[in-house]
């Protein structure tokens, strides 16, 4: 059979199926009830895991949903109804809660471990496209998601319904996101590794330079010492102490710009008579990403770490956020 690509037809086709699937989401909202509110409380009273199964592209939505659940607060992992019935049936305990899917409700390989799940005693939660189903019946819970028509023409490939199930999965994570408090810290603690994990966890502490890398000079220093600091530690910037270690003042490449417009001895003039005294500094508890705003908002590319008393005890700059993935 030969594919024609008639290119307007292509692009009726996907707008089509959009507007099914859109329409499936829409109704979806009808099936927010009673039911949706009884699965979420089980939900949020399971001591142990939540088990996610389901068979074919309901088991491809599946696996999503439990990773979804499991990096919003409720742990869950997924579990391969076929694989189950040899032997991995042993993950489960009676502590947990049962979450299966199968837009027929009739799915072989699902109703085959149904008594071991009542054996167990983990409440069962079902959604499905038929609320007379087998699986439906049998379940504590059931969620309709059934849907008016499938996005494929021919009616069979699975479109519509497995978007309905994946939006009911996210309104059920989301839901007992809320319901648990969980915050945007919380969420860095299981995304560690990834941009965003960075941008909530990463602190100052972790990215700051310390020690004999601060670039730093006393504030009797001449100008010419400030700069052999500044080219060694290759920050762009140096600060400037007292003798307590204090920050007086900051001297950045900015300022060797603008100290070139006038008539300085770097050999002889004081650093302090040039640096920038009002100097902004940050805490190093404080979160890497409130690093960059401040950056933005004051149009610097560097900062000086100080403690509760101005002592210096760490710089940085924006090559360093962007080494650590937090820009």
């Amino acid at each position: 059979m030969m594919a024609t690509c008639d290119r307007e037809n292509l692009r009726q086709q996907g707008l089509k199926v959009i507007r099914i699937e859109a329409e499936a989401i829409s109704a979806l909202g009808e099936q927010i009830d009673e039911h949706f509110t009884e699965a979420c409380c089980l939900m949020l009273e399971c001591k142990g895991r939540i088990v996610v199964t389901g068979m074919g592209k309901s088991g491809h939505i599946g696996g999503k949903i439990a990773a979804t659940l499991a990096s919003t607060g409720s742990p869950a992992f997924f579990v391969h109804p076929a694989e189950a019935s040899h032997g991995d049936l042993g993950m489960i305990t009676p502590e947990d809660v049962l979450l299966a899917l199968s837009y027929s409700g009739e799915t072989t390989e699902i109703l085959t471990i149904l008594p071991i799940f009542k054996r167990i005693g983990s409440p069962l939660i079902a959604m499905t496209g038929n609320p007379v189903s087998t699986l439906a019946l049998q379940a504590n819970v059931h969620l309709n998601t059934s849907v008016r028509e499938e996005a494929c023409p021919l009616g069979l490939a699975p479109t519509s319904s497995t978007t309905a199930a994946l939006v009911m999965g996210d309104a059920l994570a989301v839901a007992l996101l809320e319901a648990r408090g969980f915050t945007r810290e919380d969420f860095a603690f299981s995304h560690p590794g990834g941009s965003l994990g960075r941008r909530l966890f990463l602190r100052i502490e972790d990215v700051m330079h310390t020690g004999d890398a601060i670039p730093q000079v006393p504030e009797s220093s001449l100008i010419r010492d400030a700069l052999l600091e500044m080219t060694a530690k290759k920050l762009g910037m140096t600060a400037i102490i007292d003798a307590n270690g204090c920050v007086q003042g900051i001297f950045t490449d900015g300022d060797l710009r603008r100290l070139f417009q006038k008539a300085h001895d770097i050999h002889a003039t004081a650093i302090s008579e040039v640096m920038t005294r009002r100097c902004t500094t940050v805490a190093a508890d404080r979160l890497a990403a409130e690093a960059v705003h401040i950056m933005e908002d004051k149009r610097i590319n560097a900062l000086l770490v100080v403690d509760r008393n101005n002592r210096l005890v760490g710089a940085l700059n924006m090559h360093d956020l962007l080494r650590a993935g937090v820009v």
